[in-house]
């Protein structure tokens, strides 16, 4: 390999680093180190433990806007996957005399306690490793420090090991090893991420390079990084070698048989001199109608000097833009890490084509057109939903998306079963079927949950309710996708004389009658046995082989019947009973009977008898319960349930149970209830009407807060899945609202949801749904097809994901983090109600 002479790396290096700041890192009031452009945080958040890795904790660098690293931590891999072991933190300290931050780490089972202080010292943080003890023996060798890097901003970029350059990959090629498996650190739950087809070895990456002083990309000032250690060697590996979702990591043994300070880095991030980030203008990428607000949130960086003006300019025919507009922007007030102002542009009605300009920044143009959201729901409708339809042969075109899954159906989850999908299955099974036993008939119906493709039940009730709902109220006449039940058949973009959204009703509704038949109850869920094939990426039909598991047989062996197969590969139900997700489940039933009598009267019927059973059975077994033990605060006989079987049946006990029971749960809280109250209202007389209207004024009042709380004027979720849900619900309850209720709800509020969803948000102003219309919709998500980095159209992303202490994300070039990139089954239909529902209110 050419070399660099030592002349040309010290000129590199001066290059590279003569934009740098001068500032040096301090601890801030958030207790993490910062300058401008460089925020350091130690372990502001923390590994979870429920997913494992989820690579948003530990040491983290927000570098220049962006958090390129993390999971800073003493791990026992070299590449640690999503679902290796992490350290719990059982002592986190901040010396600000000493300019420093401790953390002790723990791994409980290994009996093994290490300390990680990170030092501030001028431009760089020093982080050391210190053990009161030595590294266990089984660890020798695999115990080290790792800090991990994101692979798409660095992919490309190049590298300096000790002098010797090189350049990222953009692709997962490098080299490794099989080693035995008694080597290997056993994973979560004792579950394993890989088939080793019976060869007793896993498979460990080898470094791309080992040195003592690493440059990451010298050619890319912003992301500008440089570590060095005299005590022990880095070494870089390529986590994407073992999973698409891995990152850079650049790792140190600690070494065998010492204690006290074991090894030391030190991490010098470049920081861009006077760097301020670029704002980032938010506005609906869909467009505007004419007559509604058009309010633009533009986020600035706290060193950014607001500007007073902003304009509106407007292309022509030609392709000429004009100045149309001009107005003084008005500080809000800060937010969290940044500070935010708003343009308003209402005045401006005549249709065109648009875009904002801001001192230096423009957006991308966008619409003023009576049309821009007639297609909103059309892309999640057409594809997304239909792609996800579960038991049946998928195809678009020339594209087939996925064969028909599990054709070997689902066994009965063993009891005292913890799922690594946070389920588990209790003590006995809860039905007449062995463990592992085939549960016949589940295999029909239902949509996958999301980037995987179990059925979640309670997910997929929300679903069938959401189409039920949307039904209800617009009765759709959209015909898109050829649905052939019968021969487990889709087609998407061909018509057969069908609505879609009836069908989709039929196709969520045959998965779970079939589980209320078949098993008595509701199952938590279908999900896979074996971790290996729970994170498959690929087509659905071969996660498993299509034989069920036969233990008489040999791994790998095959029937000579042809008809099981040694292979532990197949789906399993979890059985253990919920009261109160029967009587969700009842409430769906209800609902679906209506929508599905004169369609398909015969699952009408059988839906209808579930929902009666599960009612009573359900209520029986919630009043055994603690009285504080309640889904929603709605108590033990659901309020929803009660609407949706009077409105079934018109029977009266129904609608006298709703009206006891629903105006305690809107004293206790009126955010939660009022949507079901809201939908009662077809149903119910004038009186009924009058007496929810003080509900709706006290929501309202809910509703004028949120100006004060941010400056988009929604709720924004705070947790660590992103809130587009808990948006989405509250913009149906918003339209909803403001349909009965027009003289206390201003329509007004509806458009703040849609202008989050389509792009005036925190972290950059691309639309959260791949819709039709969208100028500049989100580029990738976490789907089952993410690692083509890519984007199933109609999907819903869960939002802005917020990191403590103060930092918003989402990224639009990793897709690999799911609780801001995941759309999912309860979440587009969601959006699909939601959709339908606001462009109707628009028009």
């Amino acid at each position: 390999m050419k070399r660099l002479t030592h002349f040309s790396i010290v000129v590199l290096l001066l290059t590279a680093f003569s934009h740098a700041s001068a500032q040096d890192l301090k601890l801030n009031d958030l207790e993490y180190f910062e300058k401008q452009g460089v925020n350091l945080l130690v372990y502001s958040n923390l590994f979870t433990g429920g997913f494992n890795d989820e690579k948003n904790a530990g040491i983290e660098l927000i570098h220049h806007g962006v958090r390129t690293a993390q999971g800073g931590a003493v791990r026992l891999s070299n590449t640690p996957e999503q679902w290796d072991l992490v350290p719990s933190v059982s002592n986190r300290k901040v010396d600000r005399a000493s300019n420093s931050i401790e953390v002790t780490l723990r791994y409980k089972d290994f009996d093994f306690d290490s300390r990680v202080v990170a030092t501030a010292k001028g431009k760089s943080v020093e982080i050391s490793v210190y053990l009161d003890k030595p590294v266990p023996k089984f660890l020798e060798g695999k115990a080290g420090f790792n800090l991990e890097f994101l692979p798409s901003q660095y992919w490309s970029k190049t590298y300096l090991m000790d002098g010797r350059f090189n350049r990222f990959p953009r692709y997962a090629v490098s080299s490794t090893i099989a080693k035995p498996n008694s080597e290997k650190i056993k994973q979560y739950k004792g579950y394993v991420t890989a088939d080793d087809r019976g060869t007793g070895k896993f498979v460990d990456p080898l470094p791309l390079e080992t040195g003592h002083t690493l440059l990451l990309a010298p050619d890319e000032p912003s992301r500008l990084v440089k570590i060095t250690s005299p005590d022990a060697n880095l070494m870089l590996f390529d986590g994407r070698m073992l999973a698409q979702n891995g990152w850079f990591v650049v790792r140190s043994l600690l070494p065998a048989g010492k204690t006290g300070k074991v090894l030391t880095w030190t991490v010098e991030p470049n920081a861009i001199k006077d760097w301020v980030r670029e704002p980032n203008i938010g506005i609906s990428q869909v467009g505007y109608i004419p007559s509604q607000p058009k309010v633009s949130v533009i986020e600035l960086d706290k060193n950014d000097k607001p500007l007073v003006k902003a304009s509106l300019y407007k292309i022509d025919e030609t392709g000429n833009a004009s100045e149309v507009f001009s107005s003084n922007v008005v500080s809000w007030g800060d937010y969290y890490k940044y500070h935010y102002a708003k343009f308003d542009f209402s005045s401006v009605k005549t249709p065109g084509i648009y875009y904002i300009q801001y001192g230096n920044t423009k957006t991308n143009n966008f619409l003023i057109d009576n049309s821009v959201y007639d297609k909103i729901i059309d892309a999640t409708s057409d594809v997304w939903i239909p792609i996800h339809m579960d038991h049946m042969y998928v195809k678009e075109g020339y594209r087939v998306w996925h064969g028909e899954p599990f054709k070997d159906g689902y066994l009965q989850a063993p009891p005292n079963t913890d799922h690594f999908d946070l389920h588990s299955q209790g003590p006995t099974t809860d039905t007449k079927y062995k463990a592992l036993e085939l549960i016949p008939g589940l295999n029909v119906g239902g949509f996958f949950d999301a980037g995987d493709f179990d059925i979640e039940t309670e997910s997929n009730i929300s679903v069938v309710e959401n189409f039920v709902q949307t039904w209800d109220y617009f009765k759709p006449s959209r015909d898109e996708t050829f649905v052939d039940e019968k021969h487990r058949y889709v087609d998407l973009h061909r018509p057969d004389g069908t609505p879609d959204v009836l069908q989709f009703i039929e196709h969520g509704t045959l998965n779970l009658v079939a589980q209320a038949e078949k098993i008595g109850h509701m199952a938590q869920t279908l999900s896979n046995s074996v971790l290996d094939n729970y994170h498959h990426l690929g087509d659905a039909a071969s996660i498993t082989d299509g034989l069920p598991y036969n233990p008489n047989l040999g791994p790998y062996e095959i029937a000579p019947d042809g008809r099981s197969s040694g292979v532990k590969d197949d789906m399993w139900a979890f059985t253990s009973r919920n009261p109160r997700l029967d009587l969700q489940a009842a409430t769906m039933f209800a609902a679906a009977s209506r929508a599905l009598k004169g369609y398909n009267d015969d699952l009408a019927a059988r839906a209808l008898q579930q929902s009666k059973r599960l009612q009573k059975e359900a209520t029986e077994l919630l009043a055994k319960q603690p009285k504080d033990n309640m889904r929603r605060g709605f108590g033990s006989a659901d309020v929803a349930t009660n609407l949706q079987l009077y409105i079934a049946t018109g029977e009266k006990q129904y609608i006298d149970k709703f009206q006891e029971l629903l105006w305690t749960a809107l004293d206790r809280n009126v955010t939660f209830g009022l949507l079901t109250a809201l939908d009662a209202i077809p149903h119910m007389d004038a009186s009924y009407k009058e007496k929810l209207r003080p509900y709706v004024v006290k929501y309202n009042e809910y509703i004028k807060g949120l100006e004060k709380q941010n400056p988009y004027g929604v709720p924004i979720g705070l947790g660590n899945w992103a809130g587009n849900g808990l948006l989405l619900n509250f913009g149906t309850t918003v339209c909803f609202a403001n349909k009965y209720f027009p003289d206390i709800v201003d329509i007004s509020n509806i458009y703040k949801v849609s202008n989050w969803l389509f792009g005036c948000h925190p972290y950059h102003n691309y639309s959260f749904v791949a819709t039709v219309g969208a100028t500049r919709p989100k580029a990738v998500f976490y789907g089952n097809n993410r690692a083509d980095f890519s984007a199933i159209p109609g999907n819903v992303a869960p939002g802005v994901l917020f990191r403590n202490p103060d930092h918003f994300e989402n990224y639009d070039d990793w897709p690999f983090l799911w609780g801001e990139n995941e759309g999912t089954i309860a979440g587009n239909t969601n959006y699909l109600i939601f959709g339908s529902v606001f462009k109707n209110l628009a028009k």
